[in-house]
């Protein structure tokens, strides 16, 4: 039940936190990073400055044959090679285990995955001969605490951050990419508290029994977290666009295009690999360019793995946002492989991402296509408020700033009978026996 303390919309007020700050306490969601004195809080929740960990974009788009050529070996390749994942990993989980008690880190620890993205992707920058020379203490230390991306994130690489402090003109293009940033900001966080936590029966008059109202209020809390996410994705947008970074240039017209999050592709998605990729655009092009592609030498099951594996490692010790990336490591790949399966046995544009007007299917728009594609549809909403069902705005305030365990992410899902992971199951077996 939700109290009279539980009020929709409370003042967004900072916390200034003996300089560590930044971070949200909960951890939750999945990728941006962030850092900075401010950790925001909405409601009864602790909101991520950095964007709540929005992990996921990270079933890539790239040809499965492309992989990150290697230098030679040699001085600067072996410096270049030194922040890589492993051991920017090992520096998060032991700041996390010995150097800082549970809740303050929670509330850095989107900082220093930022910076640990930062580090990491110069580094292969620099392996690959895409950074020309190896940047000064100065311009490493401006990149890594770039103004525009410190608090709110999202990551950039060292090529656009160099474009964004040569200084651009203000122009009516930018005024409104940074206006309108905003206001969808604004808009988000109206509707993650003020709308998702009450739309079953408030806003939409839906009741039902016991099991019907846990999915139901699974799928509140799914939207709340969305959105929450999504409040932080534009606010980020628009910080970066404010700093002068985010734009794309076309001979002399400067187009202000920075994208974070697309929520129409997550909210009715066509896919759950849709879902990944949108959740969260500069973390999906982060893991694919510099885990992914390295990774698919090993298989491309492994190298799924492997990526969310990484943004696991990359959001710290926490068991829950753990098995939300591995659950949806396994539910995209097999949802990625059974459609494979399904269009080249049908002939049909039933793949995980909408064909090319180009593609050899013979069954591109007909009944049969485009109830298969709606049934994914569903089948995406269906995993997306199982796997967002623990982000519970109802629960104890002291559990939302250490994070959710073990226990809690266990108990959650066997109330909804593991539904989604058995769901996943059965799709594998279907998988196999198409052959």
């Amino acid at each position: 039940m939700r109290g009279e303390g539980d009020a929709p919309l409370r003042m967004l007020a900072p916390s200034f936190r003996g300089g560590h700050g930044g971070g949200g306490s909960d951890g939750r969601g999945m990728a941006m990073a962030a850092s900075g004195p401010v950790a925001l809080r909405v409601g009864r929740r602790w909101r991520s400055s950095n964007g709540h960990a929005q992990s996921t974009g990270v079933l890539p788009t790239a040809d499965p044959g492309l992989h990150l050529p290697h230098s030679p070996a040699g001085p600067r390749a072996g410096l270049a090679a030194a922040p890589r994942l492993p051991g920017m990993s090992c520096g998060l989980e032991t700041g996390e285990m010995h150097m800082v008690d549970t809740i303050s880190w929670h509330k850095m620890r989107g900082a220093q995955m930022i910076v640990a993205m930062k580090a990491i992707s110069l580094g292969f920058d620099l392996d690959q001969s895409t950074v020309g020379a190896l940047p000064s203490p100065a311009e490493f230390m401006g990149y890594i605490y770039f103004v525009g991306t410190v608090i709110f994130g999202p990551w950039i690489n060292y090529s656009s951050y160099l474009q964004s402090v040569e200084g651009r003109r203000m122009s009516l293009g930018w005024f409104c990419k940074v206006a309108l940033s905003l206001l969808k900001s604004l808009l988000c966080l109206v509707v993650s508290t003020c709308v998702a936590p009450y739309l079953f029966p408030y806003f939409v008059p839906i009741f039902g029994d016991q099991p019907l109202k846990r999915w139901l209020r699974a799928y509140e809390n799914a939207v709340s977290f969305h959105f929450s996410n999504y409040f932080v994705g534009f606010l980020s947008e628009t910080t970066s666009t404010l700093a002068g970074t985010g734009f794309t240039q076309e001979k002399d017209h400067l187009k202000w295009d920075l994208e974070v999050s697309r929520p129409l592709k997550v909210e009715l998605p066509r896919s759950m690999v849709e879902v990944v990729t949108n959740w969260n655009l500069p973390m999906s092009r982060w893991l694919n360019a510099y885990v992914f592609k390295s990774a698919l030498t090993l298989g491309k099951f492994p190298a799924i793995l492997v990526t969310y594996t990484a943004s696991a490692l990359l959001h710290g010790l926490s068991f829950h946002l753990g098995a939300v990336l591995l659950s949806l490591g396994f539910i995209t790949y097999v949802e990625h492989v059974l459609r494979a399966k399904m269009a080249a046995i049908l002939s049909a544009c039933v793949l995980s991402k909408s064909c090319p007007a180009t593609c050899s299917h013979r069954n591109k728009s007909n009944l049969t296509v485009h109830l298969i594609n709606l049934l994914f549809v569903v089948l995406a909403i269906f995993h997306l408020t199982y796997l967002g069902s623990f982000f519970d705005i109802d629960v104890e305030e002291e559990v939302q700033e250490e994070g959710y365990g073990m226990s809690f992410t266990i108990q959650r899902w066997q109330e909804l009978s593991w539904s989604g992971h058995w769901v996943t199951f059965t799709l594998w077996v279907v998988y196999r026996l198409l052959g």
